[in-house]
C-alpha cells in the first residue's frame, strides 16, 4: 500500500512530501517539521501533543520510536526514549501510534529510527507496517548508504521514501550517492555531534545548505540544533526547504511533567512561533 493514498481505516488523504513542499513553496514559506518521540510521556498524552502540533501549524511530522541506544541523540531525546519505554512503548505500539495519528491528519509523517528496530522486526515487515499505517518516509539514523540497499529496495517496494542524512563532512561525491538513494527530502545535520538545542546556527551550516543545493534538487531540511525561530528563519533564508525542531519541543515536555495541560499549551505556542519563522 502506498502511503500517498488513503489509509485503510479512515478517509483522510495523506499528502506526499512532494505535495507538501509544493503547497508550502506556493505560499512563499518554508516547511516546519517538529520531532517528538511516540509515547512520551505516555501514549495518550503523546497523541494529544502531536494533535496540538498539527493544529499549531506543523507542515509535516517526524516521529521517533523509542530505542535503548540512540547514538545520534543527546540527553533530551535519550530521556524522551526512556520515558516512552517506561510506559511500555515498542516498535509495534509505535505503528499503532501512527495509525491513531492518521485519524486526524494527512500531513506527511516520517519515522526517525535506528536500524536495529527495522532489522529485528524484519525489513519487509517493518516497511509493510509503515506503509499500511500511512508513514511517508523512514530515516534510520545509523544506517549508512553503503549498507542500505536492502532497506531502500524494500522501502520503495511499499511506497515509502528512504531518507538519509548529510553532514558537514559529507564530500560532494558521497552527497551525489546519497541523493541518488534518497527521496522525500534530504536531512541535513546542522552540527557536528548529537541532537540537542544550540544557541546559534553555525556559518558552516548555511554554507552546507548552499553547497548541497548546488548538487541536488531534492528538498533539503535542516535539523540537529535548530531550536529558535531565528534559527528557522536563517536556514530557510539559506535555501533550505524546511526546518526540523526536536529537542526544544521535547524540553517543554520534560519541564512540565507535573502539568500535562501546560505541555500542550506551551508546545502549541512554540510550534506556532517556529512555523511563523518560516514565513519571514
Amino acid at each position: 500500500m502506498n502511503p500517498n493514498n488513503n489509509t485503510q481505516n479512515n478517509k483522510i488523504k495523506v499528502d506526499s512530501y512532494l505535495e507538501m513542499f509544493k503547497k508550502v513553496k506556493d505560499k512563499g514559506e518554508g516547511a516546519f517539521i517538529p520531532f517528538v518521540v511516540a509515547g512520551d510521556p505516555d501514549f495518550e498524552t503523546s497523541l494529544q501533543i502531536v494533535k496540538k502540533l498539527v493544529e499549531s501549524g506543523a507542515d509535516s511530522l517526524e516521529i521517533g520510536f523509542t530505542f535503548s541506544d540512540p547514538v545520534a541523540d543527546g540527553p533530551t531525546v535519550q530521556n524522551a526514549d526512556i520515558r516512552a519505554s517506561n510506559t511500555g512503548m515498542t516498535t509495534k505500539k509505535g505503528f499503532e501510534f501512527i495509525k491513531r495519528v492518521r485519524e486526524f491528519t494527512g500531513i506527511p509523517i516520517g519515522l526517525l529510527v535506528y536500524y536495529n528496530l527495522i532489522y529485528k522486526m524484519g525489513i519487509d515487515e517493518f516497511y509493510k507496517n509503515a506503509s499500511e499505517v500511512g508513514v511517508n518516509g523512514v530515516l534510520a539514523a545509523d544506517l549508512p548508504p553503503e549498507e542500505a540497499q536492502d532497506a531502500v529496495k524494500t522501502a520503495r517496494k511499499y511506497g515509502v521514501d528512504p531518507i538519509f542524512i548529510a553532514a558537514q563532512t559529507t564530500s560532494n561525491e558521497r552527497l551525489k550517492q546519497i541523493a541518488d538513494m534518497c527521496s522525500g527530502f534530504l536531512y541535513v545535520v546542522s552540527v557536528m555531534g548529537v541532537t540537542g538545542a544550540r544557541s546559534e546556527v553555525k556559518t558552516s551550516t548555511v554554507e552546507l545548505v548552499e553547497r548541497m543545493r548546488s548538487h541536488t534538487d531534492i528538498p533539503i531540511c535542516v535539523g540537529f540544533g535548530i531550536s529558535k525561530p531565528e534559527h528557522v528563519t536563517e536556514v530557510i533564508e539559506a535555501g533550505a526547504d524546511g526546518a526540523i525542531v526536536g529537542s526544544a519541543l521535547i524540553n517543554v515536555i520534560a519541564e512540565n511533567l507535573d502539568d500535562y495541560e501546560s505541555i500542550k499549551t506551551k508546545i502549541g505556542n512554540s510550534c506556532s512561533n517556529l512555523k511563523e519563522a518560516t514565513r519571514n
